[in-house]
């Protein structure tokens, strides 16, 4: 009977649908994964369902999952809601997760706007795993950058809430004393060394040009987008961002335009759960949307 979950079982299943395999889930909560798989035995025999489709790389919730999960996001942050309510701890704490070039510039302006009135607590991530985390309710809003046809980030129900901040065209960031002018072809940086993030099975290979004939040559892997930066500017190689970094753009580093090939739109937008949001995030909002305007003003 869906009675005899626990708590902890509850919090596994959050875990392991956010984290996408046992392994991770168990390294996150601190437990062995022959528990978590004993907690997730314990949820299947109670809901008397399958839970998890169990694939080589990672592990999706099944209907009967995502049911449960929807009604376990609302038990545990009741759960939370009483304990910090039981230990005196005040509210307005928002969960916030961005993209990885969203935190230099429009997160941290946005955070500084809102820190006497906000504890905003915050995490890095791919636009799969922030999306897992809304579900999973372990974020309440989300960054997160598309491209066109600009696509719902997920098709599960009920469908998340997305509002557009703004709209950047993809530039290339070469060393301030390079051969290149202010606009470039593609074919004249195709054979440049590329400074680019690690890509995996949840996330693509961020920092090279789309669409480059050939095969690219990444000379250097690197997750962080100002240490990207620092490379440029010793003249390491080069990589991509949006203008939207230029605030934060190092020293010997410029961007330039590619001109011969149709522009890289990404469009930037706040994402969360349907319904009415809680005076917290829509503070936060409000300083998010003030700071996109900035930036494209």
């Amino acid at each position: 009977m869906i009675v005899d979950v626990t708590p902890a079982g509850l919090r596994v299943l959050r875990e392991v649908a956010e984290r996408g395999t046992f392994t991770a889930a168990a390294e996150a909560l601190g437990y062995t994964q022959s528990a978590v798989s004993r907690q997730v035995a314990a949820l299947e025999r109670a809901a008397g369902a399958r839970l998890f489709d169990r694939h080589r790389e990672r592990t999706r919730l099944t209907t009967a999952g995502r049911v449960l999960l929807r009604h376990a996001v609302v038990a545990l942050d009741a759960l939370d809601a009483a304990d910090r309510e039981l230990r005196g701890l005040e509210g307005g704490r928002v969960r916030l997760g961005f993209f990885p070039t969203a935190g230099a510039v429009l997160a941290a302006r946005a955070l500084a706007a809102v820190n006497r009135e906000v504890r905003v607590v915050t995490r890095e991530g791919t636009t799969p795993s922030l999306v897992r985390a809304l579900r999973g309710g372990t974020l309440d809003v989300a960054l997160l950058s598309s491209r066109p046809p600009h696509r719902s980030p997920d098709t599960d129900a009920p469908p998340l809430h997305v509002e557009p901040l703004l709209e950047t065209h993809l530039a290339v960031a070469v060393p301030a004393s390079s051969r290149f002018g202010e606009r470039v072809t593609a074919a004249e940086i195709a054979g440049e060394p590329w400074i680019a993030s690690p890509s995996g099975t949840d996330e693509p290979l961020l920092g090279v040009w789309p669409g480059l004939p050939g095969r690219p040559r990444v000379a250097h892997a690197v997750r962080d987008w100002l240490a990207k930066l620092q490379l440029v500017a010793s003249g390491a190689g080069i990589t991509t961002v949006p203008p939207a970094l230029v605030p934060v753009v190092p020293t010997g580093v410029r961007l330039v335009t590619v001109a011969d090939v149709a522009d890289e739109v990404r469009r930037v937008s706040l994402v969360r759960l349907p319904g009415s949001p809680p005076p917290a995030v829509d503070a936060l909002a409000h300083a998010l949307r003030e700071v996109a305007a900035e930036l494209t003003g």
